[in-house]
């Protein structure tokens, strides 16, 4: 798997929200936003999508199973993505400076070792290491 260009050298936001698709037509009609892929789930829910909004990318799904529970008031309600060198490294680096890990690094279907942490302030960091086949 490659980097795709459009997340190399980014923090990707992942928005999480009740009504993901409603959100994309929202942001379709208001912002002009392109829909790349959508990925749904098993309870028609949308589990995850990108969208770009005048070429800058966006994530994001139905906010509806840990780690992505609707947030409290004043919680946050988005989960960043970024792609780095060494997964596990980086994993065991953030769970020293006091990451709660909420998913350990893992080969994933879609090529790519991931990592899921909650830092001290209540986001969600999805860290991703590309596999090579």
């Amino acid at each position: 798997m490659r980097i795709p260009e459009h997340h190399r050298h980014a923090v990707v936001p992942h928005v999480m929200v009740d009504g993901a698709a409603e959100a994309i037509d929202f942001y379709t009609t208001a912002f002009g936003a392109t829909e790349l892929f959508r990925l749904d789930g098993e309870d028609g829910r949308i589990a995850h999508a990108e969208i770009t909004v005048h070429g800058a990318t966006l994530m994001l799904g139905d906010a509806h199973a840990a780690p992505f529970a609707p947030p409290a008031p004043g919680a946050a309600s988005v989960a960043l993505h970024v792609y780095v060198p060494d997964v596990d490294a980086l994993t065991a680096r953030a769970v020293d400076a006091g990451a709660l890990l909420l998913s350990p690094a893992a080969d994933m279907p879609y090529g790519a070792r991931q990592s899921m942490l909650r830092d001290p302030f209540g986001h969600v960091w999805i860290l991703l290491t590309p596999l090579t086949t």
